[in-house]
């Protein structure tokens, strides 16, 4: 099964907490803090796989969650950090934020790539040790790791894209060029995925893919062609397959026309591609036939590569060595396989990314009685020693920092009344 479009979600890792911890030993007094740091937070890596060509493995399996990284420890040790979650996608997967539709990354070379990054460790209490605060009874927690709603979208890698009508000969050609095996048959819609294969022509090869599906009306979704047109955006060079004999009853200048048109309405880059134009079918076509289709291309406006109509027949391989021979030569003068470049965040994007990770709520059900809703304050709250001053002055620092004393003097807070922040209550003094 052919799947080239899914939505995941991912979830990295987060970091571990920071341990208090004094050193005991036999004969020592005063050992000291000696807690150690949090472990990172495994990553979420993306790497292009080769033995992959569908995204048919996500159809079922949409979650992915890293492990969180391990407390510290005693003695000053640092806690082991996660192991990265290793996803592997076909090459040419656009890697997408669902919610905003901003490009995190196209997973196109072997390179690994990472999607979401673990959280890093929280501080030992060994690290908050100064000559005027040498036992500190507190440590700071791990930081989260990022999760994302992610939309990957395959684009296949190709050299050269066939494209064309249904039932012009693109399969039969491509079966004869190269080792690929699609099913053939003599009416429409026989291929109903795109097909890959590499073509060796002398001492250079290159790889071909067979799109299906385009016909009138593809770029708004009739036919196939609206699910495959992404396929084609990649290609280095177009072959524009037309049944020159009309056969099945079209004009081929129409047919050249429409396909060119909905190339243009799916993408303007797209309809400017180089194309090498290949009339097929000529065995069954007339001498007339092939001279009017030949001077209506040599007429027409368009980036074609070679202004020679290139005749063939899949059928009987008449002309298909020059057609390759053409692909080949210009294969070396065109620029690589399309790449996307990732779209990085908006200065106001990251402003609202900071805004959110300290957004919190204040409700006041009744009276005297105040509730704090902050999902960030988790973790401080459950690393704070309420039985230590300095630990309960850096939770008063955070609620201070963050603008929540301000909002709650703003919602009405009197002197001793109680404010709750998950199981964790207090009397507000100012």
């Amino acid at each position: 099964m052919f799947i080239d479009i899914v939505k995941i979600s991912v979830k990295a890792g987060n970091g571990g907490n920071g341990k208090v911890s004094f050193y005991r030993e036999k004969y020592v007094q005063a050992g000291g803090p000696d807690g150690g740091d949090g472990g990172k937070g495994g990553d979420i890596v993306f790497v292009a796989d080769d033995h992959l060509s569908t995204l048919v493995n996500f159809r079922y399996t949409k979650k992915f969650a890293a492990e969180d990284g391990q407390h510290g420890g005693n003695k000053r040790c640092t806690g082991k950090s996660a192991p990265d979650v290793i996803i592997k996608v076909p090459k040419g997967t656009l890697v997408k934020d669902s919610e905003t539709g901003r490009l995190i990354a196209d997973v196109s070379e072997s390179a690994q790539v990472v999607i979401a990054r673990g959280g890093r460790g929280g501080k030992g209490n060994m690290n908050f040790a100064t000559p005027t605060r040498q036992a500190p009874a507190f440590a700071k927690p791990g930081f989260p790791g990022e999760s994302f709603n992610l939309t990957l979208e395959l684009k296949l890698l190709a050299d050269v894209g066939i494209i064309g009508f249904p039932n012009v000969g693109k399969s039969s050609l491509i079966s004869i060029i190269s080792a690929a095996k699609p099913q053939i048959a003599n009416y429409h819609f026989t291929t109903l995925t795109p097909v890959l294969g590499v073509v060796k022509n002398g001492e250079k090869s290159f790889v071909v893919a067979d799109i299906p599906g385009l016909i009138e009306g593809a770029s708004e979704g009739v036919g196939l062609g609206h699910a495959f047109l992404r396929h084609v955006e990649r290609c280095r060079l177009l072959v524009h397959i037309v049944d020159v004999s009309g056969c099945e009853g079209r004009s081929p200048q129409d047919d050249f026309v429409k396909i060119n048109e909905e190339l243009s309405k799916f993408s303007e880059d797209l309809s400017k591609s180089p194309q090498i134009i290949a009339a097929n079918k000529s065995d069954i076509a007339s001498d007339e036939q092939i001279t009017e289709f030949r001077e209506f291309v040599q007429n027409c406006q368009l980036p074609i590569v070679n202004s020679q109509l290139f005749v063939i027949s899949a059928a009987t391989k008449k002309g298909v060595q020059e057609l390759l021979d053409c692909i080949t030569e210009n294969l070396d003068s065109l620029p690589p396989v399309k790449s996307y470049t990732p779209e990085p965040l908006t200065f106001a994007e990251l402003d609202q990314i900071e805004k959110d990770k300290r957004a919190f709520k204040i409700e006041n059900p009744e009276k005297g009685y105040f509730i704090i809703d902050a999902p960030f304050l988790a973790p401080i709250i459950a690393a704070a020693n309420m039985d230590d001053y300095e630990s309960l002055q850096y939770m008063q620092r955070v609620l201070r920092g963050s603008g929540i004393i301000d909002a709650l003097e703003s919602a009405g807070i009197e002197e001793k009344d109680t404010v709750a922040i998950f199981d964790f209550e207090f009397e507000y003094i100012r």
